[in-house]
Parts: C-alpha cells; sequence; structure tokens
C-alpha cells in the first residue's frame, strides 16, 4: 500500500475531556471550552496554533434533546483563534476526525480542534426519561411521518427490529450478547471518568427490563452530560507535537437507502466501510491490538464485530460468548473504557477515538493493553458507517 493516502499527512495530535456525569453543573459552552483547552494542551501545542475549527452536530444545539454543543462562532470568539478553515458537521459524517483530516493534508490549516457536547443526562433527569426524539416534533415530517405512526419515537425502536433479525437469523441469544455490556462494565470500573463502574453480571443484564424487544436496558448507552475535543494536525509537525498518533487508513461509506426503516440487510451493517478501511491498508484484522466499536446499542458493537472481519457474519455471539476473546488481556479488548454502555454516550466515536489515541501512548491506566500498537475505530452503523486504524507513532 503506497503512503500517498490523504490521511497519512494527518495525524491525532491531542485529545481532551471535560468532567463527565450523567449531569454535570456546567453549560454546553463551558464544557465544550473545558475539553477544547484540555485537547490543545495535550496536543503540546497552544490555542495560538490553532487555525482550524470543526464540530459536530454543526449549528449548535440542533434540534434534537441533549446537543449542547458551544456554537462555533461563540468557541471562536471566546477563544480569539484566527482561522484558516472551518466546518459545521451535520448527521451523515464517517468520523469525527475525517474532515479534519482532509484539512491538514491539504494545507488548509495545520492544525484543528473538532469537539462534541451532550447535555442528555440533564435533559434526561429534566424530562424525568431522556425524550424521545420523535417526541420533541409537533408534527411528523421527513422521516418521522413514516416512523411515529408506528411508535418508532426514539433510535431504540428504530434499531430494535435489526436486532431482532439479526438474532433469529443466525440463532444469537440473549445471554450470548449480554457479555458484551458485562465486559465493558468490568472495564468501565477502571475508568475513573466512566458514569457507571459498579459490576454487572449476566443474570443482571437478563433480569432488566425491556426497552424494545429484544433490547432491554443494559444494551442501551447511558445519557450523559460531557465534551470531547480532538486535535488533528498536519503529519509534517510531528516532532513539536507530544505524542501524536498516526491515521493508517479510514473511510466511511453510505451503502444502500439513506434510512434506517429502508436498510436493505437487517444483519449486516457497516460492511462497506470496513470493506474500504481495510483496501486503504496492507494490515489485516489480526493486526489490531484494540478495537473501539462504537457501541449506541449492544447490536451495534456486534455488527461491527462482524463487520471488520474479527469474526465472521453471524458468529459474534460464539466470538462474545464468556468474555475472554473481548476482555482486557484477551484477543481483542473491546471498548476499554467501558464503551458508551457504561461510560456514557459521548456520541459519534469521539469518546472511542480519545481512548484509542490513550491506548496507542500507553496513557491508559489501570485499563492499558500491554503493547498496543494498532487500535481500530468505528461509528455509528449502516447510513452513516466510519471505520479506522490508528497507529502508535
Amino acid at each position: 500500500m503506497g503512503t500517498d493516502l490523504f490521511e497519512r499527512r494527518a495525524v491525532i495530535s491531542g485529545v481532551g475531556q471535560s468532567e463527565i456525569g450523567r449531569q454535570v453543573g456546567r453549560s454546553g459552552f463551558q464544557l465544550t471550552l473545558d475539553a477544547v483547552l484540555a485537547a490543545v494542551e495535550d496536543a503540546g501545542l497552544t490555542v495560538d496554533d490553532i487555525d482550524g475549527l470543526a464540530m459536530f452536530p454543526g449549528g449548535g444545539a440542533a434540534n434534537l434533546p441533549g446537543y449542547a454543543n458551544g456554537n462555533l462562532y461563540e468557541v471562536q470568539d471566546a477563544l480569539r483563534i484566527t482561522t484558516t478553515w472551518r466546518q459545521g458537521i451535520n448527521e451523515g459524517m464517517a468520523l469525527p476526525f475525517y474532515g479534519p483530516a482532509q484539512a491538514v493534508a491539504t494545507g488548509q490549516a495545520r492544525h484543528v480542534v473538532i469537539w462534541r457536547t451532550v447535555k442528555e443526562g440533564s435533559a434526561a433527569r429534566g424530562a424525568g426519561g431522556r425524550p424521545a426524539y420523535g417526541s420533541t416534533k409537533p408534527v411528523a415530517e421527513g422521516p418521522l411521518a413514516w416512523l411515529l405512526p408506528v411508535g418508532m419515537l426514539s433510535p431504540v425502536c428504530q434499531v430494535a427490529p435489526y436486532a431482532t433479525r439479526y438474532m433469529h437469523e443466525y440463532g444469537v441469544t440473549r445471554e450470548q450478547l449480554a457479555w458484551i455490556p458485562v465486559t465493558q462494565r468490568a472495564h468501565a470500573a477502571l475508568n475513573p471518568d466512566a458514569v457507571y463502574r459498579s459490576p454487572l453480571t449476566v443474570e443482571d443484564y437478563l433480569d432488566s427490563r425491556m426497552i424494545s424487544t429484544p433490547m432491554c436496558l443494559y444494551d442501551c448507552d447511558v445519557p450523559a452530560d460531557g465534551a470531547t475535543a480532538i486535535v488533528v494536525s498536519a503529519a509534517e509537525t510531528a516532532p513539536d507535537l507530544r505524542a501524536p498518533v498516526g491515521i493508517e487508513a479510514m473511510a466511511g461509506v453510505v451503502e444502500g437507502r439513506p434510512s434506517w426503516e429502508q436498510w436493505e440487510d437487517m444483519g449486516r451493517v457497516g460492511h462497506g466501510a470496513a470493506r474500504a478501511m481495510w483496501a486503504r491498508t496492507d494490515l489485516r484484522p489480526a493486526d489490531v491490538d484494540t478495537a473501539q466499536l462504537y457501541d449506541g446499542f449492544t447490536i451495534e458493537a456486534v455488527w461491527w464485530l462482524e463487520a471488520m472481519g474479527f469474526c465472521g457474519t453471524g458468529e459474534a455471539g460464539a466470538f462474545v460468548e464468556g468474555g475472554k476473546r473481548i476482555a482486557l488481556g484477551g484477543e481483542l479488548p473491546l471498548n476499554t473504557w467501558g464503551g458508551q454502555l457504561s461510560g456514557g454516550r459521548l456520541h459519534a466515536a469521539f469518546g472511542h477515538t480519545a481512548e484509542a489515541v490513550r491506548q496507542l501512548r500507553g496513557e491508559a491506566g489501570a485499563r492499558q493493553v500491554e503493547g498496543a500498537e494498532v487500535a481500530a475505530v468505528t461509528n455509528v452503523g449502516g447510513i452513516e458507517a466510519g471505520a479506522a486504524l490508528l497507529t502508535r507513532w
């Protein structure tokens, strides 16, 4: 594989996070500034070095409960940054660092910071539970016009039929799938920033209430308050950076009809993005030391295990059963920060990317994967799928 790929001309130079919790007594704007400043410092840079800004989603709070980004203009003004590149990113991006990597690879900027801020924990508590996305709209329009009449008020209702189909088609059981949230909770116990750190057992999982059959409480990510920022820098600046991480390969593919309710193959999600990513590198699945796979719901981590080639299609249940393969010390430590199922819904692979960077630097503390040199990161599944390999620099 040649070295002229644009992602090889970029590095992830810094990651930073604000305080993370079920409820944090700071505004989304304040959390954003906390994360951005932490990421810049982590990179070994100053605010004056930053010449590019990006955010997800574009437009600040958007129209969804708990989306609480500091506005692009407000953040630039507060930090007095002069930019040569900016981007307000909307739903549908492949990975948080995709656009910033293109910007620095093409010389439009040298150091870009991108952030994602949520106040979904506070939104949930204030409303007596996280508001269903559909319930915030007075009129059903767009995709909601087709989803609301059949009760698909929130993502869990939209994804549950896919989980049902997958389990039916491949004979995967809830007892097998339980090992993903159970193992990730054990990892979260080693992460002082995780929302939930108390032990979780398979029995706890099986006894928990159903949210949308077959998905139970522990299959769903945890609404949280917090912000994550990532600094992406031109690879040529690496000697001036504290601890850069390489971007070996990445891809984002929207295949089929771009809507969850019209997805053609309900048992296979993310395969297009994974194939496109592997085509950009000589590395293979066996080279990956840790996998930080999007887990908005347990079933999404299942799909990614198969799409990325860590096991065959329909084999993820057997792969995760018992938890040994995906635990620290196993052949593929999975979501070592606790993932979104226990660490908190930081969304759009921001938390996953931050963890991958820390693992590759050897800075993950008690949850460190020994000798980690290659980390896989994925974002969402289906119509917004993105996959990347990050490497120790």
